[in-house]
């Protein structure tokens, strides 16, 4: 206690007189770096962060700690602190549309769509096990995508996939593989919101310019659940009292539409209204549109459908205002110049080797704390905006981070597989470290290349 006390009193001394200027809220792209001994400090509550993040200490906890670490250091007043949770939560509340998509998304989820297309595929393939391993992965892929919450689909679909395939370690990476490149890729996703935010361009710029990479490797993880399968001659397993079984085809086909509809619309709808001269694929329209298919589609009622889009809206309105909070303690990390030093850092490195390095280090970071891959995001992107990284490198930033977060203990992703495989969360990690390792490497090349 002795050591802590005289530790604050030195910290309290060193904020007083250090003379480090604070910024307001609107001026952090402002804010210039420290030199000397200052830059060495103001990394001190990065660090701290980081460390609390890895011993898996709730993420609003650790940002409070290393933000008061850097008020003390930095000289940021309360009022300035204050002005920061102000802005950043209300900031991150008004990304309707990811919340909108999410929402929606939820209650396609909900009224069975997904499980009425993956026996669907299980039909059709007439006992090819491979195939439906390489239409599970799809599946999540697009589940994922329209959702933009890896955790939540793979609570969904894990389970169906247990239930017809068994567990084949190639299979659960390559739905790993898939809900990475896809919650950080897509248009209704927490990481895609943080990263327009931070990077200060629409969401639908940033989805946009990542879907082709999104779709590379998607390929790469069907391809890979699908060789996977094969090479183990895995058999199908007999499913009990499933009710979609008892289903006819036509009835399947027409539980699935609002699935398909909604995918069309998240990822065609651009493309139509551009075709068309205006915007009739619009959030309102295809909300409407998908919750009528619901309830004209499925069992639920108008009311059980509007219900299950808003059950659906929590899970992404409390991240965003987790993060929005958490988001408010960097912001005071940031006035103090911590990023601008970094930064600084990395201007003095060859620039073919930025791209790559800050993929590498999202990786890195993601694996340790692959819980908060959006506090991740709030540590890692800030000093690639500040070295004026365009979208397409920042999305591969952003997707090294969710890579490394498909080889966490501490992953909710990797919680629902282990969970719905029924397998040790250690056996679900030591089977994705090979294949999200390679995968890491590709994404390296090509930020290489293309970043």
């Amino acid at each position: 206690m002795k050591r802590r006390i005289v530790l604050f009193l030195m910290l309290l001394f060193i904020g007083i007189t250090t003379g480090i200027n604070a910024h307001a809220a609107e001026a952090l792209d402002s804010v210039t770096a420290p030199t000397g001994f200052k830059a060495v400090l103001v990394i001190v509550p990065l660090i701290v962060v980081l460390v609390l993040l890895f011993m898996k200490v709730d993420m609003i906890i650790a940002g409070l700690i290393a933000g008061v670490l850097a008020m003390l250091i930095g000289g940021v007043s309360l009022m300035d602190a204050n002005a920061q949770l102000l802005e950043t939560i209300p900031s991150m509340l008004s990304i309707t549309v990811p919340i909108i998509n999410s929402a929606v998304a939820m209650a396609v989820f909900k009224a069975g769509s997904y499980s009425a297309a993956l026996t669907l595929a299980k039909r059709g393939t007439k006992g090819k096990v491979e195939f439906v391993s390489a239409f599970i992965v799809i599946l999540l892929a697009a589940a994922t995508y329209m959702s933009g919450i890896g955790g939540g689909s793979a609570m969904v679909i894990a389970p169906l996939a247990f239930a017809a395939v068994g567990v084949v370690p190639e299979l659960i990476a390559g739905m790993s593989l898939a809900a990475a490149v896809s919650f950080t890729t897509s248009p209704a996703s927490l990481e895609s919101s943080i990263v327009s935010q931070l990077g200060k361009f629409e969401v639908s710029e940033y989805v946009t310019v990542m879907r082709p990479y999104w779709l590379a490797f998607v390929v790469l993880a069907v391809i890979l659940a699908f060789w996977g399968t094969k090479r183990r001659n895995v058999g199908f397993k007999e499913s009990e009292d499933d009710e979609f079984d008892k289903k006819s085809t036509g009835q399947l086909v027409k539980l699935t539409l609002p699935a398909i509809f909604l995918l069309f619309a998240v990822i065609f709808g651009p493309v139509v209204n551009n075709l068309i001269g205006f915007a009739f694929f619009t959030p309102l329209v295809y909300m409407i549109l998908t919750l009528a298919l619901v309830f004209i589609c499925t069992d639920f009622t108008m009311n059980q459908s509007v219900e299950a889009m808003v059950d659906g809206s929590t899970y992404i309105l409390t991240r965003l205002f987790q993060v929005g909070i958490f988001l408010a303690f960097i912001n005071v990390i940031a006035q103090t110049g911590t990023f601008a030093v970094i930064a600084g850092i990395a201007e003095n490195a060859p620039e073919f080797v930025v791209v790559p390095v800050a993929i590498l280090t999202g990786v890195l970071i993601g694996v340790p704390a692959g819980a908060y891959v959006g506090s991740v995001l709030t540590l890692v992107l800030p000093v690639a905006v500040s070295l004026g990284f365009p979208p397409l490198a920042l999305g591969f930033v952003t997707m090294g981070v969710g890579l490394g977060s498909q080889m966490s203990f501490v992953n909710i992703t990797m919680q629902a597989l282990s969970s719905g495989f029924q397998i040790p969360i250690l056996e679900v990690v030591k089977g994705n470290v090979k294949w999200l390792s390679l995968a890491s490497v590709l994404l390296l090349g090509i930020g290489l290349i293309f970043g």
